[in-house]
């Protein structure tokens, strides 16, 4: 594809299961605190985004056991895992913030990267996106899986680091990963003229100097 201007701020898996409550703090071995932060400032870089006329897109995961390939299935008989964010249940609805009329929802059913989802790519391309922007969860998951495909489709990737944490890995190691192997732009939700930098003038490998999921809500 051809880079273009346009941007689009792509909400990962803002939900329950993955945000608050028994079964994400089950699996989530950092401080609730800063799902807590990280959760609200995706609240507050939609309001951004929004308020500046950046589409935002929403991608949410279904983990219906009939959903699951065979070795997803394999995976969780062998961890004791059980299914999350159900259709139709709690733990699959959005969290702290939903979809505006005309905001469009993408389904991952049991995959991680949203690519996957039926639509997801056309979408984008119809619309002239050029600069995916991710928030959400987990930065070590679905949002690196995600930005892999979408580098290697000829999107240019922007990662705001206090929108998103890890689940397995440190932050800052998976977040210097992307910055080196796909070119992420790294910045945060309260830099919103900084999430698009003119072509050319990209400091994706410039990580911060601080604690990259711990930054205060703004």
């Amino acid at each position: 594809m051809t880079p273009v201007e346009t941007t689009a701020l792509v909400v990962i898996d803002l939900q329950n299961d993955f945000c608050v409550g028994p079964t994400a703090l089950a699996r989530y071995s950092g401080d609730p605190a800063t799902l807590d932060a990280v959760t609200t400032n995706t609240v507050l870089a939609v309001d951004r985004a929004r308020a500046r006329g950046t589409e935002v897109v929403f991608v949410r995961f279904i983990g219906d056991a009939e959903h699951q390939g065979p070795s997803w299935r394999r995976r969780d008989r062998a961890r004791g895992k059980r299914p999350k964010c159900r259709e139709g249940s709690w733990g699959a609805e959005f969290h702290k913030v939903s979809p505006l009329p005309g905001e469009r929802v993408f389904t991952k059913r049991a995959c991680f990267d949203a690519f996957l989802s039926a639509g997801f790519e056309q979408h984008l391309v119809h619309c002239g996106v050029g600069r995916l922007v991710f928030a959400g969860l987990y930065t070590d998951v679905c949002v690196d899986s995600t930005a892999r495909t979408a580098f290697q489709k000829g999107f240019h990737v922007t990662v705001l680091t206090d929108c998103t944490t890890s689940l397995h890995l440190p932050d800052a190691d998976i977040l210097r990963f992307m910055a080196v192997l796909y070119g992420a732009h790294i910045t945060t939700h309260d830099h919103p003229d900084s999430w698009a930098p003119p072509l050319g003038e990209e400091d994706a490998c410039q990580m911060p100097s601080t604690p990259v999921s711990k930054a205060a809500s703004a």
